[in-house]
């Protein structure tokens, strides 16, 4: 909301400067994102007075114009076809800094002789100065400006640029930011006049107005004006409307922005004339209807989008924009002024359904009062009259059918205290809110506190306290130390054990990839987490888009999301991995179970390209490295179990295990889930662990002092044949289950001949070690023994010869 600090003085007196003011209401919670200042290069342009006008004696379209500035009178050539004696203009000195119109750029103003005259300055137009567009005259000053005087300090300005909170719809208007100031500084707040004279007839007689959507309108005033004269506004009005960020039009639309930006009422103005049978309908939109909006585009409509009709077709969409087939235009004589109240949440759906956003929109989806109808109305009236003449008809259409009623909130002292932590006298707290606009009636060490109509977000009494708060300054407040003991520390194994897990793979040369939790119901479908077994996902009411309509119920499909987006991008592998959180739907009535997941994701390359040669393709085995390696770090032994599913590949899955209890799978993926992805690499590997469950596992302590050994260790290959379904993993177990082995290594993995078939051969190495003593070879080889009749006996193998 761009305010200028000129037309904000005319409701309230201020007296800071422009950032001593925008200090103060960002303090106070109205925060001022810029300030823009109108005139800061406007040195050696004066206030001027044309004392004559004369022809060029060698050029019939330019003119000699003796410009007097109060020190001086100093003649110029000048092409400006409106300029003319006795009129007060922005003249500029030698060595004035102003616009090129040509190029927009600044320049330095030099004396110059234009067909044999020496020209020593120039009367300005509105873009050399900076402050418009307009080139085709110069501009001309109020008839009191006063010569002389440097334009900067008569003519110049500072606009303030709030950045308004959603709930706060009052400070989208000059009035209400005026209410701001004049609460800060303890100034008044003078409101603008509102009453006209009522000539014509009753307006009943003229118009016809019925509202069959009152859920969706709420309040519908309208008044009429006939024997207009549409125009260019006056400069005033302009100057305001640029400032504030808008184009004028014609007298009569913006005078309908001119009020919107004053009191935060939107408002439309229709051609009277062009309304079938004079009647106005505020109904919801037939199926299949169309309606031109004003910026010429076709828009189709469908029910319960609110339009504003007459007796044939529709003539605006309420609250967003207008139509073309009832728009002011230089042939309009008689104006119908509508200024109503629409339910906010149509308003939203509408814009956005139609992807047609505006000033409107803006305000009315932010909730506004029914009052603020009636207010804006009378004033827009005014100023047609004040502006384009006519005659007012008697009284307004006023559709009003439930009054909101006054909102009262009760407001204690202790409540203040509670809240504040400071005590405050009843009288105090009752001046701060009355500078505000509240009115307040004492009962005892209570408030009765009535709330204005433009303050839509006081509903109980904390907001009332943060009023107090933020006006009477934060600062206000004192600091008081902590009293009492401090809390303990209160551990929270789930949250430690997933930044843990998040520090460990980030270390491990993975990238941490954040996605959003909402997700489409395809991404769920790439994955198969909708399927048949799986639990339905978790649907918003009111989405935002198809992009975003489900809670996810797995990470997997971001993350696979990720890397297909990467993957087009990557010259070296990706190990992208994503910790968040599912949702999961609970029994009906019960809030859903939010799990708290890791999945991790490994495509392309293994290393850098290099000289010595290529490093491989990261697979299933790098995955599975990962995880271990998180598992050795958090103190959980993990191992696997040949595992099944649909999205990975046959024969490529495995549970992961901590003991007995499955915290996860890891696996390469299945070609076609690649496929649903439209990834290239025809190997990718995913890793899935679930943080409960690790959580549940983790132990006390996970990682406990161990001495360096004392005495030499002796290592043994030994080579194994099996049947080619008894797991690497389980053999490996058997090994490490001996009290004198420390280590385990698989080296070799053979099937062929002279390896029978359904049976293949794994190679170990096995380092043996005592903590008491150096093993000798006999008791390595007695060790070594122990082990293979194990093996016999529970895998059934045998030594390779």
């Amino acid at each position: 909301m761009k305010v200028p600090l000129s037309w904000l003085k005319e409701y309230v007196d201020v007296a800071l400067p422009a950032r001593e003011l925008a200090h103060r209401l960002t303090m106070a919670g109205s925060e001022v994102g810029g300030i823009t200042t109108i005139g800061g290069s406007w040195e050696n342009v004066y206030v001027g007075h044309v004392v004559g006008v004369t022809p060029h004696p060698n050029a019939d379209r330019l003119r000699l114009a003796t410009v007097d500035i109060g020190s001086e009178a100093v003649t110029v050539v000048c092409g400006a076809p409106n300029v003319a004696a006795g009129q007060r203009v922005p003249f500029a000195k030698v060595g004035a800094r102003l616009v090129n119109p040509e190029s927009g750029e600044l320049f330095t103003l030099k004396a110059a002789k234009i067909r044999g005259v020496t020209s020593t300055g120039m009367v300005c137009s509105e873009r050399e100065l900076g402050v418009g567009q307009d080139h085709t005259g110069i501009v001309v000053l109020p008839a009191d400006a006063p010569i002389g005087r440097p334009l900067a300090s008569y003519w110049g300005d500072a606009v303030l640029d709030l950045e308004v909170t959603p709930n706060r719809p009052d400070c989208l208007s000059v009035l209400g930011v005026a209410r701001e100031v004049a609460a800060l500084t303890g100034a008044t707040v003078r409101e603008p006049s509102l009453s006209y004279q009522e000539d014509g007839p009753p307006i009943q007689d003229l118009a016809t107005i019925r509202v069959e959507a009152p859920d969706l309108a709420p309040r519908y005033t309208a008044s009429l004006v006939t024997g207009i004269k549409v125009g260019p506004s006056p400069g005033w009005l302009q100057e305001r409307l640029l400032r504030a960020g808008l184009r004028p039009i014609n007298n009569l639309v913006d005078i309908t922005n001119y009020v919107m930006l004053e009191y935060g009422q939107p408002l439309h103005a229709f051609d009277y004339e062009k309304l079938a049978e004079r009647t106005v309908l505020v109904r919801r939109a037939r199926p299949g209807e169309v309606l031109v909006t004003l910026d010429g585009q076709e828009r189709r409509l469908e029910s319960p989008m609110l339009v504003i009709a007459d007796a044939r077709r529709a003539v605006g969409l309420a609250g967003v924009m207008g139509g073309a087939n009832t728009e002011i235009t230089e042939s309009t004589t008689a104006v119908l002024l509508e200024s109503a109240n629409f339910n906010p949440i149509s308003i939203r759906r509408t814009a956005s359904a139609l992807k047609l956003h505006s000033d409107a929109v803006a305000r009315f989806d932010k909730g506004l009062h029914p009052a603020l109808a009636e207010l804006g109305l009378r004033r827009a009236t005014r100023l047609v009259l004040e502006l384009a003449g006519g005659t007012a008809c008697r009284g307004i259409w006023d559709v009003y059918p439930s009054p909101w009623p006054e909102r009262t909130v009760a407001l204690s002292r202790k409540r203040v205290h509670q809240v504040l932590g400071v005590e405050l006298p009843v009288e105090q707290v009752a001046s701060v809110l009355g500078c505000l606009g509240f009115h307040c009636q004492q009962q005892g060490d209570a408030l009765a506190v009535t709330v204005p109509y433009w303050r839509a977000d006081i509903s109980i009494p904390d907001d009332l306290v943060e009023e107090i708060a933020r006006v009477s300054g934060y600062e206000t407040i004192p600091a008081e130390p902590l009293s009492g003991r401090v809390p303990s520390r209160q551990p929270q194994p789930l949250r430690e054990v997933r930044e843990r897990v998040r520090d460990l793979l980030a270390s491990g040369g993975m990238q941490e990839v954040i996605s959003y939790s909402l997700v489409s119901q395809a991404l769920l479908d790439k994955v198969g987490a909708s399927g048949e077994g799986s639990q339905p996902p978790l649907r918003l009411a009111n989405p935002m888009s198809a992009e975003q309509e489900h809670l996810r119920t797995t990470l997997r499909g971001s993350v696979l999301a990720a890397l297909a987006s990467n993957e087009r991008q990557a010259t070296e592998g990706l190990r992208l991995f994503e910790v968040g959180r599912v949702y999961l739907a609970g029994q009906p009535g019960q809030l859903p179970h939010e799990k708290e997941m890791v999945v991790g994701a490994f495509c392309g390359p293994r290393g850098a390209l290099a000289w010595h040669g290529e490093n491989g393709t990261l697979d299933f085995f790098d995955a599975k490295g990962v995880v271990e390696a998180l598992g050795q770090q958090l103190g959980v032994p993990v191992g696997f179990q040949r595992h099944g599913a649909p999205l990975f590949h046959p024969g490529r899955c495995a549970s992961v295990m901590a003991g007995a209890t499955p915290v996860g799978v890891v696996g390469e993926l299945h070609p076609t889930a690649l496929a649903r992805f439209d990834i290239v690499a025809p190997t990718v590997a995913l890793f899935e662990l679930d943080m409960e469950a690790l959580a549940e596992v983790l132990p006390a302590v996970s990682r406990r002092y161990q001495p360096l050994p004392r005495f030499p260790g002796s290592v043994r290959d030994m080579a194994l044949v099996l049947d080619t379904n008894v797991p690497a993993e389980r053999v490996t177990s058997i090994i490490l289950g001996h009290t004198l082995v420390v280590g385990a290594s698989l080296f070799d993995v053979y099937a062929g001949p002279p390896i029978p078939g359904g049976k293949r051969s794994l190679a170990y190495r096995i380092s043996f070690q005592s903590a008491q003593s150096t093993l000798t070879a006999e008791q390595v080889s007695e060790a070594q023994q122990e082990i293979l009749e194990r093996l016999q006996t529970e895998t059934g193998a045998t030594l390779r010869g």
